[in-house]
């Protein structure tokens, strides 16, 4: 069993308004107020209080953490989305793109796991002699990919989003990625990670 966390920027707000337009009265009597006046009036009030309640508490207080960071890039590739796309979800070609990446220059202890990445919504990938692990959330061909993501470094049950997003730019491909749900004091080094393990040899796989 896999569990993924969300993180801020999975988080949907609703926000409700009920406004009630003000009546003409007539003489010194109002008319009785009508059932639903009295059960829009109570909902309203209702509301307030329990707005009113909320407000008071802390963050600390609604377990809400500020501790995460966010990473945004952008690059782009002179293949098709098709190229990019299937070199990212298909693990012989993958293997090749890690073979261009620092990591393996480097000659990083990484693991001796094989490459493997389903291509199913709920499956799971092994990169980077198992390094590299978790689950494909979405998979939307040539377009979207999105993964829940961590290092063999993280505690047990920890994950991240990453999410990659092809868009066609002429002849190229724009590759629009974010990854949220890492603390923060990582950000530093999983941004350049990204840049140097997965953007430029997918760059050289390429051509």
């Amino acid at each position: 069993m896999v569990t993924l966390f969300a993180t801020r920027d999975d988080v949907w707000t609703w926000a409700g308004e009920i406004t009630m337009s003000e009546g003409k009265y007539q003489g010194l009597w109002a008319a009785a107020p009508t059932r639903r006046q009295v059960i829009v009036g109570a909902a309203v009030a209702l509301g307030g209080v329990a707005l009113g309640s909320v407000s008071g508490w802390a963050d600390d207080d609604l377990g809400i953490s500020h501790a995460c960071a966010a990473i945004h890039q952008e690059v782009v590739f002179k293949a098709s989305p098709k190229r990019v796309y299937e070199a990212l979800v298909d693990a012989k070609q993958f293997s090749k793109v890690i073979a261009f990446s620092a990591a393996v220059k480097s000659g990083a202890k990484l693991g001796n796991k094989p490459t493997e990445i389903s291509r199913e919504a709920g499956g799971a990938f092994t990169l980077y002699g198992g390094y590299i692990t978790g689950r494909q959330i979405e998979l939307a061909a040539n377009e979207r990919i999105v993964q829940a993501w961590r290092t063999g470094g993280w505690d047990p049950g920890i994950y991240s989003i990453a999410r990659f997003e092809l868009t066609e730019q002429g002849p190229d491909t724009k590759l629009l990625f974010d990854h949220t749900g890492f603390p923060e004091s990582l950000a530093e080094h999983l941004a350049t990670g990204w840049k140097i393990n997965y953007w430029e040899p997918l760059r050289k796989y390429l051509g």
